[in-house]
């Protein structure tokens, strides 16, 4: 054994690390179960900054908060590296390629919305899109549930929202009640749920000794809500005060803010709330420009809660205001990233320093395991939302077509393991194919 694998390789410089994560910003697909494994392969495995037992404590805990697990896991595992500069440096750069790709490609779709070649590419992803959600209906029920009172919580969790038009909020709280009573009188039926556990071999790689962790004082907490609360809400803030609280970018800097902060069970769980307040109440989008936004978030790097993004960009291109409709659009992309994914920095940074505890508390897991399962009701009348706006469009004739490539884009998906970049890109081919031989 040489004596570097005894000692362990040198601390990362923060130059490093900032190469690092701005890497993993840039190849960030696939969802978060492949940027964690990216994280743990290139810091765990290949560079050995840290052990497992620190990245499963990490993840544990990103996995009890609203908001894009990986991204906060990037955040909080910069924080473990070099502080807060750190911190701040791994979530932004998880954040940032994706958001500049889908503004440059929200921009292609509304600017080339009038040209017949990018509505047939529109028309064929629109089948895709179906494909996608269902399959994340599938994945996501296959995981969360195990039980037959967690399945019971997740039709009940679609009646409601379907049928009774139950907002999504309300939804999860009864959820998280229910999750935190249940697994005390039936804790079968609402286990706390199983924590990602280091690796039996985690520990036969030697990695860097990390930095102390701060002490999780009062003072702290006060310090870190002081200042992420007031570059959260401030430009929110100053956007009513200068445009007028109902202008396009205020109402949606303060409804992205909300939804920010209810975004358990990622992306999906949060997108049937979005569409419905986004479509139906605001009027900033269509169910087919939601469609659209979604499939074009699926081709970028980076959290699929991106797609907030660009139903804020159409919502301020379609409502300017005194605004040309790209400075408009600009400008509400803008406060939405921002009020989107600035709330994961304030959970991380204020929660970080008490995550060797976290593990003592099952009943936070339970809860959450809980509302996982209502998610899945949740997508499904997401599933049903998008499937019926695609295959009746505006209440039409029944597309056939939007049917065949649902149905081949799902064979692809689950039974060829064809990777989803090319399932996508399969489908807007065909959707410009058929526009131009016209079957």
């Amino acid at each position: 054994m040489t004596d570097e694998t005894r000692k362990g390789p040198a601390p990362p410089t923060f130059r490093q690390a900032l190469a690092f994560w701005l890497k993993l910003g840039l190849i960030s697909f696939g969802g978060p179960a492949a940027q964690i494994a990216v994280m743990h392969r290139e810091l765990v495995e290949t560079k050995r900054w840290m052990d497992d037992r620190h990245f499963f404590n990490g993840l544990n805990f990103c996995m009890l908060l609203p908001g894009p697990e990986a991204q906060q896991l990037a955040t909080y595992l910069g924080w473990r590296l070099h502080g807060a500069k750190g911190g701040i440096a791994a979530g932004a750069l998880f954040v940032l390629p994706s958001a500049l790709i889908l503004f440059a490609l929200s921009w292609l779709y509304v600017a080339g919305s009038s040209l017949p070649w990018v509505g047939a590419i529109f028309h064929g992803l629109s089948g895709a899109v179906i494909a996608i959600v269902l399959d994340a209906l599938i994945r996501i029920g296959g995981k969360s549930l195990r039980t037959p009172s967690l399945a019971a919580l997740a039709i009940a969790a679609f009646v409601a929202m379907y049928f009774f038009e139950v907002g999504f909020i309300l939804i999860i709280l009864v959820a998280a009640l229910v999750g935190l009573v249940g697994h005390k009188f039936l804790p079968g039926q609402f286990p706390a749920g199983k924590a990602h556990e280091p690796h039996p071999d985690g520990h036969s790689l030697t990695a860097i000794e990390l930095p102390p962790v701060p002490a999780p004082t009062w003072g702290r907490a006060a310090k870190v809500l002081a200042i992420c609360l007031a570059l959260w809400w401030l430009p929110v803030v100053a956007l009513g005060l200068w445009l007028g609280w109902q202008s396009t970018p205020a109402q949606q800097g303060f409804f992205f803010s909300k939804a920010a902060v209810v975004t358990f069970g990622g992306a999906y769980a949060v997108l049937p709330y979005v569409a419905e307040q986004a479509v139906d109440n605001f009027g900033w989008l269509t169910n087919t420009q939601m469609m659209a936004g979604l499939a074009l978030t699926e081709t970028t790097p980076g959290p699929l809660i991106m797609v907030l993004q660009f139903v804020a960009f159409v919502g301020g291109w379609q409502n300017p205001g005194a605004f040309p409709s790209l400075a408009s659009a600009a400008l509400c992309a803008g406060i939405t990233t921002w009020v989107t994914f600035l709330p994961g920095f304030l959970f991380v940074f204020l929660g970080a320093p008490w995550i060797e505890k976290i593990a003592s508390f099952p009943k936070l897991a339970s809860a959450l395991s809980a509302i996982t399962a209502c998610v899945t009701g949740v997508i499904l009348k997401l599933a049903v939302g998008f499937s019926t706006a695609a295959l009746w469009p505006e209440g039409g004739r029944f597309d056939y077509f939007v049917l065949a490539v649902a149905v081949l884009a799902f064979t692809a998906l689950k039974i060829w393991r064809i990777p989803l970049v090319a399932v996508i890109a399969a489908a807007a081919l065909a959707g410009w194919v058929q526009s131009t031989i016209h079957f």
